[in-house]
């Protein structure tokens, strides 16, 4: 099955049952409490990635509520949340805080399961306070990334069509390409005011965890973790490495970029490293005649663009205006120079057409 899993075996049933409650527990300022009560579970009878990304994302829910609840700040993790996070995150390659990952592609079900991948028919495992607001943004996003995946299918032909010097095939691919980008764009257009602040912090640069996050029976040392943010997507860096997109080096861009991929699933990091290490489709086709070719991949670089700048566009609107305070990312970059930056490289990556 494509889908999520719901639930885990009976033992480990503790961590849903507590996360899927979390709303009602903050509200009443018991969550703190319900967690301290867990018992320390080892994560070695979780079979399979299924459920072992399922508790990822159970525990970080729990870590979340743990720290944030009431902006009444923890500073320590306690070992029965901790060190089972700390274990499974390594065992998945994933680091132990709330991921992009965790909180948008592995955060979903189907209301009818024989029903199409709607806004519509589709709900959250783990709700959020600000309720229909963080359900609306996650949702969203993997709609977004939905979207936008049909074009993973055609890369192996990019590939092919440019090792091959095969000018038409490779026109058709990018088409392809372009179009599923501007389906993700529509897609991305259904985020009017989804408003997501609460539990979208990071311990990485935070002024609030300064030192960074002490994961206790794991470390006495403080640890920093950016939390999951759009930079975490890989399909939207896939799009730049097949594309030739260089974000800047001065500006910290790239450096962050690179940083976010430690951020995803082992599986999605090594496609994205293949795709970078291969990609020469930027240099065949600025070194082509075909002007015909040189639209189909401007066309792929627009639809970017437009994406780009409609999350800037959000951003400013509904998170950066409604606050008068300089608005870090959930990664803990200054959000909107970084979304401009981002945005106006991929800007720059556009070929001369005559």
């Amino acid at each position: 099955s494509l889908f999520p899993m719901e639930e885990l075996p009976d033992r480990y049933q503790v961590w849903v049952k507590l996360a899927k409650n979390l709303p009602t527990l903050v509200e009443e300022g018991q969550f703190r409490e319900e967690a301290e009560q867990l018992p320390e579970l080892s994560i070695d009878e979780l079979q399979g990635y299924k459920e072992q990304r399922l508790a990822h994302l159970a525990l970080s829910v729990i870590t979340m509520g743990y720290v944030w609840q009431d902006r009444n700040v923890k500073e320590v993790l306690p070992r029965n949340i901790a060190v089972p996070f700390w274990n499974l995150s390594e065992k998945l390659g994933l680091p132990p805080i709330m991921v992009y990952a965790d909180c948008v592609l592995a955060n979903w079900k189907k209301k009818d399961p024989l029903g199409s991948m709607t806004y519509d028919n589709m709900d959250t495992l783990f709700a959020f306070p600000g309720g229909d607001c963080s359900k609306g943004f996650f949702l969203v996003s993997l709609l977004v990334e939905k979207a936008a995946a049909s074009a993973m299918k055609v890369i192996p032909d990019i590939f092919e069509a440019v090792k091959k010097k095969n000018s038409e095939s490779l026109k058709e691919s990018l088409q392809s390409v372009a179009s599923s980008v501007y389906e993700a764009y529509k897609t991305f257009q259904l985020v009017h005011v989804y408003l997501f602040s609460l539990f979208c912090f990071s311990w990485k640069n935070c002024s609030l965890l300064p030192k960074g996050l002490i994961y206790e029976g794991v470390s006495e040392i403080p640890k920093e973790f950016a939390g999951g943010s759009a930079a975490q997507s890989s399909i939207m860096q896939c799009f730049d490495a097949l594309l030739g997109i260089q974000h800047t080096t001065e500006n910290g861009n790239a450096k962050y970029l690179e940083e976010m991929r430690n951020y995803m699933p082992s599986p999605h990091k090594i496609f994205l490293e293949a795709v970078a290490s291969h990609s020469s489709v930027r240099d065949f086709v600025s070194s082509s005649d075909d002007i015909q070719l040189k639209k189909a991949y401007n066309e792929c670089v627009k639809a970017l663009v437009h994406i780009r700048n409609y999350h800037l566009q959000v951003v400013n609107k509904y998170i950066i205006s409604p606050s008068n305070d300089e608005v870090k990312g959930t990664g803990g970059t200054n959000l909107l120079i970084f979304l401009r930056s981002v945005r106006d490289t991929t800007k720059r990556a556009l070929l001369e057409e005559s």
